[in-house]
């Protein structure tokens, strides 16, 4: 499909990305890069009162929203399951 999306990832989930296990990295910075094809995949679901979508790859979770119009994806967190969605 060539009517991918563009990958943005955000500073703070930049750094979270740097911080992971090299075991983990890998397979987590494939399925970034599988979002930009299909941004809304099987298994993902919406996060309730908010525009983003998360996305599990093994213990980890990614968090992104998603701009038609711009044709953007945007990764706003990534982080083990039981930080995640702690402010």
């Amino acid at each position: 499909m060539t009517d991918s999306y563009s990958l943005l990832i955000k500073k703070s989930a930049e750094k979270e990305l740097r911080g992971l296990p090299k075991a983990d990295l890998a397979r987590i910075v494939e399925r970034i890069r599988s979002l930009a094809q299909q941004p809304r995949p099987a298994g993902c679901e919406k996060l309730s009162g908010q525009d983003r979508y998360r996305v599990r790859q093994g213990d980890y979770r990614i968090v992104y929203s998603v701009d038609d119009e711009q044709k953007v994806l945007e990764v706003v967190k990534i982080g083990h399951r039981r930080e995640v969605y702690r402010k």
